[in-house]
């Protein structure tokens, strides 16, 4: 998904790791997917399936509530959607969390989802306060 953007945004630290959490949750979906899909002995599927299609759904949020927050002109619209952005890093951090409990050999990759999760909330942190 390819975004409109101001050549300043692109620019921003905080955008730039939305990205790569993007990519990244993107990558670890399709792999833990590939080992998610087989149904069970009894005939019902995988209930940690969904949970690897909502850390792309709220990545995949992240970079326009930070386009949004950026354009936004007054502080309570920029407020509404950095607590958004707030939101989607604690959900992404528990999907992170129900994921790894998974049974399927790309739950070893979720600690790098989640290292970059930290690093986001420090450049928010930080981003936060230059609005």
């Amino acid at each position: 998904m390819y975004y409109n953007l101001p050549s300043h945004l692109s620019d921003l630290p905080i955008y730039r790791k939305a990205m790569d959490i993007l990519m990244l949750s993107r990558n670890i979906s399709t792999y833990l997917s590939q080992d998610l899909s087989y149904l069970n002995p009894d005939g019902s599927e995988d209930a940690h399936i969904y949970f690897s299609g909502d850390i792309i759904q709220q990545s995949e949020s992240l970079v326009p509530e930070i386009e949004k927050a950026q354009a936004g002109r007054y502080s309570e619209k920029k407020d509404q959607h950095l607590a958004s952005i707030e939101r989607l890093t604690q959900r992404l951090h528990i999907n992170c969390n129900r994921l790894e409990r998974c049974n399927s050999n790309g739950s070893e990759y979720l600690p790098i989802l989640r290292s970059e999760l930290r690093k986001f909330r420090k450049l928010q942190r930080h981003w936060v306060l230059t609005l």
